[in-house]
């Protein structure tokens, strides 16, 4: 795919066509950083907080508590509550997630682990007509604090039924909210946010995050941290171009906006973190800063996130755009296996380069 910004946003020209190497940014906006700190790592000190801080709190899913989770993100915690919090589940996403809104029904808070969100597909009847739904059809009289957990979207040679982006699917119902971390501030955060939120969260991670190691301050580590829903981030700060993103794809627009900054272009990066409620207000303050509008994700570019935060930019600052909004998403194709395939089949950092075929008009290459 080709994410094209089609006006020169940096003054003085360049070379024909000048070819610059991604690199690894460093610029992620925290203050006051005393540890790094992996995002299983966030994720595990979360729920061990929020299960020691409310006794209503219990996890429940495939291989969670003998196992301690496929991904270690429940590492320790059978141990340290029992089997009556920690519930290993049989190969069942229907059955255990109807249990789990059941539960919620009656008051107690699950966290429902989905060893994979493509497996929520066995059990979205339950998320959608009886999770989403009760407290709208009960006149508010039915709550249901539930959170649906786990990987989601691609990982690595995992095929197409392991590698669904489902962050458009859920977050087109209403009833749930849907957050989807990118850093250890967000993980954590997030899912004590999640957790003691009174509506069901579809909470997306990502598999290759995981073992990502991210700079966290004393707040962050502090018990009581919290982060609103509904409430995006600004990674890093610019003025040409506004790029947003969610997840793993945040990583990628920050280097992206480091290669563009070293032509002159100022990039500024929106981590959503919430995909809905989303921030609009903060999309929409932005691109009236800067005037051109990128969206970045790795679902299928047909109704997808980005094709919202265009429809809103549209909408409410359509007189401040100087440049058509473009959307970067992954190809309209089930996922491939093949190496090589699969890299084609979601964004990736290449390149920036001035293309001296197009009259005064910069590419910003991904694909």
């Amino acid at each position: 795919m080709w994410g094209i910004i089609r006006q020169k946003v940096a003054a003085g020209g360049g070379s024909p066509v000048a070819r610059i190497r991604p690199v690894v940014s460093n610029l992620r906006n925290y203050s006051s950083a005393v540890k790094q700190m992996m995002v299983r790592e966030a994720l595990n000190s979360a729920l061990d907080e929020e299960m020691s801080a409310d006794p209503k709190v219990f996890l429940m899913g495939e291989e969670v508590g003998e196992y301690q989770g496929a991904y270690k993100i429940s590492k320790g915690l059978l141990e340290k509550y029992g089997p009556e919090r920690v519930l290993d589940t049989p190969i069942t996403e229907a059955g255990f997630t109807g249990i789990g809104v059941g539960a919620a029904y009656y008051g107690l808070k699950p966290v429902v682990e989905f060893m994979t969100f493509n497996f929520s597909m066995q059990a979205i009847d339950h998320i959608i007509n009886s999770a989403a739904k009760s407290n709208y059809m009960s006149s508010g009289q039915i709550s249901v604090p539930i959170v649906f957990r786990g990987p989601n979207g691609a990982a690595a040679g995992v095929g197409a039924q392991h590698s669904h982006c489902y962050a458009a699917w859920y977050a087109s119902v209403p009833g749930l909210k849907v957050l989807s971390p990118y850093s250890s501030e967000d993980a954590r955060g997030l899912l004590k946010a999640a957790i003691r939120d009174p509506d069901p969260v579809v909470f997306l991670e990502n598999e290759l995050l995981y073992g990502e190691s991210f700079p966290v301050s004393a707040e962050v580590l502090d018990s009581s941290f919290c982060l609103p829903i509904g409430k995006a981030k600004i990674e890093r700060e610019g003025k040409d171009v506004t790029i947003t993103a969610f997840s793993k794809i945040v990583g990628l627009s920050l280097k992206a906006a480091e290669i563009l900054a070293k032509e002159g272009i100022s990039a500024e990066v929106i981590n959503l973190r919430s995909i809905r409620p989303l921030d609009r207000s903060t999309i929409n303050a932005s691109v009236r800063k800067t005037n051109r509008l990128v969206t970045v994700e790795e679902g299928f570019p047909q109704h997808g996130v980005g094709a919202e935060i265009c429809a809103s930019v549209i909408e409410e600052s359509f007189g401040y755009l100087d440049a058509p909004v473009e959307r970067i998403a992954g190809a309209d194709v089930p996922m491939p296996y093949a190496a090589n395939l699969e890299r084609m089949a979601v964004p990736q950092v290449l390149c920036f380069l001035y293309d001296s075929s197009i009259d005064g008009c910069y590419k910003f290459l991904v694909y």
